[in-house]
């Protein structure tokens, strides 16, 4: 593709843009399946009932989506007040050095590869626009698209791990208790794996690679939590 073909035609897709969202949607919808079957599962190998295997699903899915929902809270907006605080000082230093300034983010240009005085010219026509903007995209690495956002990150981190614990919830509420261990293991499985193959699909990775991962770490801690309920539980 020409430079002149790119800059008419429409804006370039990679796979580095979307990340983000991917890797927060799948890593809950992926906590959901896990930790929601692996509690089932252990509950019933423990010999218990239909409706109390069913209560710790619902349990597991409501404590799990609440602890994601706070944990991404607490954690996007202390990444938030970090930011805040950068761009208090940011405008500090602006308003008290404007020409160390604009030196700085020159210097900025030319370790990227312009010499001085492109890099100087650019700092320059930046500023004049925009110079809090220029020193935080560039100099702060803070920009609109990837600024903290700690209640759309906790909803999402939310939302995702429900989706995914909705999965093997439902088949357990579907399974016949006697089989309700085989169904929702095997069920769970398949869901990882779809999960792990739609993730790298979406990022550009090797779907085979990222199935069999997720899926092997699936097996194995569902095997643990069987065999704890197994062995903790009541022998009837």
């Amino acid at each position: 593709m020409t430079a002149a073909s790119r800059s008419n035609g429409p804006p370039e897709r990679h796979h580095v843009g979307q990340l983000g969202w991917l890797r927060a949607g799948v890593l809950g919808a992926n906590d959901g399946v896990l930790s929601t079957s692996s509690l089932i599962i252990g509950v019933a190998s423990a010999h218990a009932t239909h409706n109390s295997v069913l209560v710790a699903g619902l349990s597991g899915l409501v404590a799990g989506a609440m602890s994601m929902s706070a944990g991404e809270f607490v954690s996007v907006s202390s990444q938030a007040d970090s930011e805040r605080a950068d761009l208090d000082r940011e405008r500090i230093e602006l308003r008290q050095d404007p020409v160390g300034e604009r030196n700085e983010l020159a210097g900025i240009y030319v370790k990227r590869g312009l010499d001085r005085g492109l890099a100087t010219q650019v700092a320059e026509q930046l500023m004049a626009h925009d110079a809090l903007g220029a020193h935080a995209r560039d100099e702060l690495g803070i920009s609109d698209e990837n600024t903290a956002r700690p209640i759309q990150a906790a909803l999402a981190s939310a939302a995702s791990f429900a989706v995914g614990a909705v999965l093997p919830l439902g088949v357990a509420l579907m399974a016949p208790v006697a089989s309700a261990i085989v169904a929702v293991s095997a069920s769970s499985l398949i869901f990882l794996a779809l999960l792990g193959a739609v993730g790298a699909k979406t990022g550009g990775a090797n779907m085979l690679n990222a199935a069999a991962r997720v899926t092997f770490w699936g097996a194995l801690a569902m095997a643990i939590t069987a065999g704890i309920g197994a062995l903790f539980g009541t022998h009837v």
